[in-house]
Formats: C-alpha cells, sequence, structure tokens
C-alpha cells in the first residue's frame, strides 16, 4: 500500500501497523472496543483531509472519521481511520449567535467560550465529546427540551465530498445533503467544521443530588413528580448507581435554564426529601455543564445500551426499581419530551417517547458478558415499554442505525448515500 505517498500528500502524521505510534492512535475512546484500521491519519487542517479523501477513493478504500474517537464500532479493520482532533478552532459570534467550530472542537471548549458572552450550546453531558459527532447523530443533551436536537441548531456544514472536493453545505445551497447531515450520522461526507446557533443563558442552575440507596423508592417517585409537570427550560435525570465494593446510591441530576430561585423551587420536592449525602445543587456558568454529572473524562472500558421508555408507569417502575443494579454500573433514566418532540430541519426527526434508558457496566473482560446479559435482561423485562427506536448517537457496536430512524427517513438517507457517496469511500461509525 502507497504510504508513502499519501505521507507526502498530507501536512499531519500517516501511521501504519507496525509504527511506533500507531496503537495509540487506531485506539478508540472506549477502550473495550477492539479496532484496527489500514492506516490512521491525524488531519492537520481540512486540506489534509481532502488529500486523504481523493488517496482513498483512488486506492478503493474508504474513509472512517473519528474526531475523538467517541462512538467507534471496531468495524473499520480496511478503512483509514481520520483523525480531525488538530481542526479545533472555536469562533463565538455573540452579535449573531453563532459558534463556528472545526471538527475537532469538543463541547468544554466551545461551552467556556460562548458561557462569556451569556449564551450556550446544545450540549450533552460530557465536556470532552467532541460537537462534530454529536451533532451528526441528532446530539442529545441538556438543553433539548427547550432547544430540541442540537442538529437543529446548524446553519452550515463545511464538508469534503466523497470525490474530495470541499464545499459549504446551507439549507438554501444544497437542501437534501443539508438535511441528510442533521441528524443522520454523517455517511455522506467528511464535515471538517460546523456553525450553529447559540442561545441566551445568562443564568442556569444545576448539580445532582446523592442519597443512600435505600431511599430508592422515595427518590423515584420524586423523579415522577418532577418530570411530569417540569417546564422545559427544566431537565431531570434518574440514576441508581453500584461502584465496585461501594454500597448503592440514588441521585438525580437537575439542569434548569434560569434563575437558581426559580430552579430551586421548581425542585422543591428534592428539599423536602432530606437526607441527602451530598447536594452539588448551585448556580453555576453553562460553561461548566459538564460538572452536573461529572462523567469521566479519560477513556476507559465500557458497554452501553440505551432505549427509548413509552412511559414510566408501575410495571416500569418494578423492573426500574426491583432489579439489582449490579453487574452494571448505573441505571439511568432521562427526561425527554419538550422541543424534542416536534419536527426538526433535518434528518433527526422528533422522538415521541418520553424517557431514555441508559445502562452502562465496565466493559472489562471478566464482567463484560454478565454486563451484557444484565442489560437485555432488563430490557426483556420492561417488554412493551421500550419502543425499540433509538437515538443515534446512542447506538452501541452491534446496533444498528435502522433503529435510529423510521423507515422513510432511513430509505431517503439511503438514497442521498447512493447519490453522493455511489462508491461509499465514506464510513461513519453506524453508517445507513
Amino acid at each position: 500500500m502507497a504510504f508513502e505517498q499519501l505521507r507526502s500528500a498530507v501536512r499531519g502524521r500517516v501511521l501504519a501497523p507496525g509504527d511506533m505510534d500507531f496503537e495509540q492512535a487506531v485506539t478508540p475512546w472506549n477502550t473495550a472496543i477492539t479496532q484496527r484500521a489500514a492506516m490512521v491519519v491525524e488531519a492537520a487542517d481540512a486540506d489534509d483531509v481532502a488529500a486523504v479523501v481523493r488517496f482513498a477513493r483512488a486506492a478503493g478504500l474508504a474513509v472512517a472519521t473519528q474526531p475523538t474517537g467517541h462512538g467507534a464500532t471496531g468495524d473499520i479493520d480496511t478503512a483509514i481511520l481520520l483523525r480531525t482532533g488538530r481542526l479545533d478552532t472555536v469562533r463565538i459570534d455573540a452579535a449573531a449567535r453563532l459558534a463556528r467550530v472545526g471538527a475537532g472542537a469538543n463541547w468544554g471548549q466551545v461551552q467556556a467560550a460562548a458561557a462569556e458572552h451569556g449564551l450556550t450550546g446544545l450540549a450533552g453531558s460530557n465536556p470532552v465529546v467532541g460537537v462534530t459527532g454529536y451533532t451528526l447523530g441528532g446530539g442529545l443533551g441538556w438543553f433539548g427540551r427547550k432547544h430540541g436536537w442540537a442538529s437543529d441548531a446548524v446553519r452550515a456544514f463545511e464538508i469534503v465530498d466523497a470525490e474530495g472536493a470541499a464545499a459549504r453545505v446551507t439549507l438554501s445551497s444544497d437542501p437534501e445533503l443539508f438535511w441528510a447531515l442533521c441528524g443522520g450520522g454523517g455517511d455522506v461526507a467528511v464535515v471538517t467544521a460546523l456553525e450553529f446557533e447559540l442561545f441566551p443563558a445568562p443564568e442556569l442552575y444545576g448539580g445532582r443530588v446523592v442519597w443512600p440507596g435505600e431511599r430508592l423508592p422515595e427518590v423515584w417517585d420524586a423523579f415522577r413528580e418532577l418530570t411530569s409537570r417540569a417546564p422545559d427550560e427544566l431537565t431531570v435525570w434518574f440514576h441508581r448507581f453500584q461502584f465496585p465494593n461501594a454500597p448503592e446510591m440514588v441521585a438525580l441530576d437537575v439542569a434548569y435554564l434560569g434563575a437558581a430561585e426559580q430552579g430551586r423551587e421548581l425542585v422543591a420536592v428534592i428539599d423536602r426529601l432530606g437526607g441527602a449525602a451530598s447536594d452539588t445543587r448551585a448556580a453555576m456558568s453553562t460553561g461548566n455543564l459538564g460538572d452536573i454529572s461529572a462523567e469521566p473524562t479519560t477513556p476507559s472500558p465500557s458497554v452501553s445500551r440505551a432505549e427509548l421508555l413509552t412511559d414510566l408507569d408501575d410495571a416500569t417502575l418494578k423492573v426500574i426499581l426491583a432489579e439489582p443494579v449490579a453487574p452494571l454500573l448505573n441505571i439511568q433514566v432521562r427526561h425527554l419530551g419538550g422541543a424534542l418532540t416536534r419536527p426538526g430541519s433535518g434528518a433527526r426527526g422528533p422522538v415521541a417517547e418520553p424517557y431514555l434508558l441508559y445502562l452502562l457496566g465496565l466493559g472489562i473482560p471478566q464482567l463484560r458478558d454478565a454486563v451484557s446479559a444484565k442489560q437485555d435482561a432488563v430490557v426483556a423485562a420492561l417488554g412493551a415499554h421500550v419502543s425499540g427506536a433509538k437515538p443515534y448517537t446512542f447506538l452501541a457496536a452491534g446496533e444498528s442505525a435502522a433503529a435510529a430512524f423510521d423507515a422513510a427517513t432511513l430509505d431517503r438517507l439511503r438514497a442521498v448515500k447512493r447519490d453522493r457517496d455511489p462508491h461509499t469511500v465514506i464510513r461513519a461509525n453506524f453508517g445507513v
């Protein structure tokens, strides 16, 4: 394979199997996933991206882009793994309420820059997650109930197409490609930058409240009460934690896009519960949004599964509360609804289900099978309370993109793929 030809065409590093840093470069964020590749290219700029795509097309190879390594499936053995982490510029136009970010920027960078102007993006819970992959998959974050999917906020994509040509794609310049990129998974082009709307966020109230595991029924009742009447500005997540060699804990995460006084009043049921082991709720900056859930920010092995829940009736309660957590680490339920149920501008589309179930366990060899079996058992016990659909960004290795879209949307995405990338040069994590 003409590695030297590609090395001479790009400014960034080109690594082949056997090179000193290849193993580190090919390893995904989730270290439980074994990932191989024909080569790894760490692009220095958008011109490098175009050169890689042109080389791949001529060589009959595919290009799989992973800015941060999140969302990897391991299914890229014969592809070029394109790392775009160095394309990490963030520019805020406060007057226009727009952000322009490179493909390698993460949400922590964007939120810190936007917060200086009293603005926010539609970020998720972890600051090190890349903006681009998250947004191409729809992007479900703390402020989705108020403002919808992150993909609905996009105003322009800067791309390299399957021929290796650069373009700027907007709703008016290329409606069909723009539609496909807005939540369709990114299977039709390599995005080198994107421009999206920011939203006013002069105040934020948020944090996590943790109780001992024996308070589980009361905390669950509080969660159901809060989410049954929450305004769109308020999002609450429920957790059952079981960490190794530690007692079970139960928690509520809160994010209210507004003043602390109003937020505390809206979640007063939490204060009435009392007896919390810890409580981090306070007025906070949207630049510190990741502090609410305090998720790990370094690579680790995990096995996850997400499902959309149709309701939280008593039958659901019996499964969520009665099932022991172990060998999982976390049984989480996120409140959806609000703007997430409304039609958007792209392929992501609305989600009718009001809740999302997220099951997480360690992906170490001695636990992996037990964790997967536990996830299967919980979902099976929920039966018809699980809809079978799921957001694209919550797909896990081995799952199909077909679960993320209805049949008509999937057919339309596949038609765009055939039209724009007939030789299958571009490969997204889950494709269409």
